[in-house]
């Protein structure tokens, strides 16, 4: 396509951060294209939004140099002058794959040669590629335009590499001097990839294309390149192995997202105080020189929670900034810790229009088991992009070097990273602690906890990951549980449908504190939030009624007696008695991809009655 600028579709800003961001391919109906780098866009239409805590934990991740996050460019008018420089604001994007397939020819070839051509440019419904003058698969026929369609294959490789399908080398078993044109045919009625091939008009060579994947695609694939088509950029040595993927599968691209709720705190540990304030912190030179800028700061209110912390706690935060060991991944506690920490405030601080609580009594008959109710009838959450892996997910934890490799969204360290805000209501639950303790300490919860341990072994000992990382213990497993549950019964009555329903679990028992809660919220892009439907459903008369039908509702599955029986050691699962008939929900609501899931440590099943928190 020219260098012109000319829209060719549209998606929602929230789609550039959870699907087509920074380096993903855009399937529109007539094209495909992929989004360029963040270095592309138009800063100056990205509107900045500010969330000090987020800011800080994604530093630690991506440097320092990370000024701010940006919300996508968008237009925020529906009927726009198809000629206006509003019409243009928008996104970057070009053609990829470069390789294009006529659709009455089955001619494949690269656009760049100049056998295609881009009709209706101002028609951004209608924009599409043409053979010129396509005379049809016999080559008889009258000469005609033909539509021409992405080829639908692709090499992409673990380290977030991405290029064209390599259709010369492929078909010709290898590197080859011969350069003839290429023509793509089905040879049976479904298609699948044995019914598929590839032909050389000139030599005659052919090629299946069930050759591409597989243990056969390893040996008739040639290595990865390094391309980053978002970035114009090539990485040297990729030592990953190329494997052929679809255009439009949704192992291309796989979003690394942080999230964090606007509490009225603006900063939740000494390394965020370090980092919001370091120009201040970088020269001090010894604790004395510290203890009198901090009271200068305080004197001044430079930044609040700064009396939280003691001069030996700023002190380390400094010296690991200095050091260069305050770096690598964010822990949960980094997020999760001073969020819980005003949740479970008695007297909880409010922000209008962030933040407005207001605290319940507990549901009757369930005084022994939930602590405290808070109603958030106002929160915003941010969510920023990081920055995305292809072939396999991002997994959480672990060694880094056996996870797949973060891509960048820009060439060299970010200055900025797309984020989104929205705004909506939540409900927070705290369990009570001496409960939870008994609880976990029956034998029977043990023997549970043993199920998920082995499960969790054995689905990443599969993966060639550290079995022993990143158990989030029987005590979240309990929780997560419930919170899926709870998110299936509000959605039939709270007006709003279930995948708009999410969950933070904070189940953290390795702090100063332990945690034990579930808030469970709505929330929507526009400034005005959500209507109140969820929040409602949190008074003390609602709520009990819910969690007795979520209980009873649970107690027995469709698929019961498989569901209830389930073992995850066998089949090297993450859950246990759990399914999508009675405990998963949309992947949109859950934080973990509907793992360490068991209905059994939440209510008596079928097959396990001793291990329920709930009776």
């Amino acid at each position: 396509m020219s260098n012109d600028r000319v829209p060719v579709g549209q998606v929602r800003p929230s789609q550039l951060l959870w699907t087509y961001g920074p380096g993903a391919l855009i399937d529109l109906p007539n094209l495909s294209v992929v989004t360029l780098g963040i270095d592309r866009w138009d800063k100056s239409r990205c509107q900045p939004i500010d969330e000090a805590r987020l800011l800080a934990a994604v530093r630690r991740v991506l440097g320092p140099q990370v000024e701010t996050f940006r919300v996508p460019p968008f237009t925020r008018e529906e009927n726009v002058e198809r000629y206006s420089a509003e019409a243009l604001i928008g996104v970057p994007v070009r053609p990829f794959p470069r390789w294009l397939r006529c659709v009455k020819c089955g001619l494949l070839s690269e656009y760049d040669l100049g056998l295609f051509e881009c009709k209706d440019h101002f028609k951004p419904e209608r924009t599409r590629f043409v053979h010129k003058d396509c005379r049809g698969s016999k080559g008889d026929q009258k000469p005609k335009d033909a539509d021409a369609v992405p080829a639908r294959f692709l090499l992409a490789c673990r380290s977030g590499h991405l290029d064209d399908f390599p259709w010369h080398y492929f078909v010709h078993s290898g590197s080859s001097a011969c350069k003839g044109t290429l023509r793509f045919f089905e040879s049976g009625a479904s298609l699948q990839t044995e019914n598929l091939w590839v032909k050389c008009d000139t030599c005659g060579a052919s090629r299946n294309m069930a050759h591409a994947f597989g243990k056969a695609g390893k040996d008739n694939l040639p290595a990865c390149r390094g391309r980053h088509p978002h970035l114009d950029d090539f990485d040297d040595n990729c030592q990953q192995q190329a494997r052929a993927v679809l255009l439009g599968a949704t192992n291309s691209w796989f979003p690394l997202t942080l999230s964090a709720l606007a509490i009225p705190v603006s900063v939740g540990s000494a390394r965020d105080i370090v980092e919001a304030l370091w120009d201040d912190f970088e020269d001090v030179e010894d604790k004395a020189e510290l203890k009198g800028l901090l009271k200068a700061l305080r004197k001044r209110e430079a930044i609040p929670g700064l009396d939280d912390f003691t001069i030996d706690e700023i002190w380390e935060a400094i010296e690991a900034k200095k050091s260069g060991e305050d770096t690598g991944a964010i822990d949960a506690s980094d997020i999760k810790g001073p969020e819980w920490k005003v949740l479970t405030n008695p007297n909880p601080p409010t922000d209008w229009p962030h933040f407005l609580s207001k605290t319940v009594n507990s549901p009757k008959g369930f005084e022994t088991k939930i602590a405290s109710v808070l109603l958030l009838e106002r929160l915003r959450e941010v969510n920023a992009l990081l920055g995305f892996t292809r072939v396999e997910a991002p997994e959480e934890g672990g060694d880094p070097n056996e996870r797949p490799a973060r891509a960048s969204l820009c060439k060299g360290a970010p200055e900025w990273i797309p984020a989104s805000e929205v705004h909506g209501e939540g409900i927070f639950l705290r369990f009570d602690e001496k409960a939870l303790s008994a609880w976990e300490a029956k034998d029977e919860v043990k023997r549970r906890d043993a199920l998920l341990v082995a499960g969790h072994r054995g689905w990443r000992t599969a993966r060639r990951l550290d079995p022993d990382e990143n158990y989030p213990g029987i005590r979240y497993a309990m929780l997560h549980t419930l919170s899926h549950m709870l998110i299936r019964e509000l959605a039939l009555e709270c007006g709003y449908n279930a995948a708009s329903i999410r969950e933070r679990i904070y189940a953290e028992t390795t702090g100063k504190e332990k945690q034990a809660g579930i808030l469970i919220y709505t929330a929507a892009a526009d400034s005005d939030g959500t209507l109140g439907g969820l929040v409602d459903l949190g008074n003390p008369e609602n709520l009990g009624r819910l969690l007795r039908q979520a209980l009873q509702r649970g107690q027995v599955c469709s698929s019961d007696p498989l569901c209830s029986e389930h073992n995850p050691e066998k089949d090297r699962s993450l859950h246990a008695a759990a399914c999508h008939a009675c405990s998963f929900v949309s992947e949109t609501s859950c934080e973990l991809g509907n793992r360490y899931i068991d209905r059994a440590l939440v209510l008596p099943t079928l097959d396990v009655s001793d291990a329920a928190f709930f009776e």
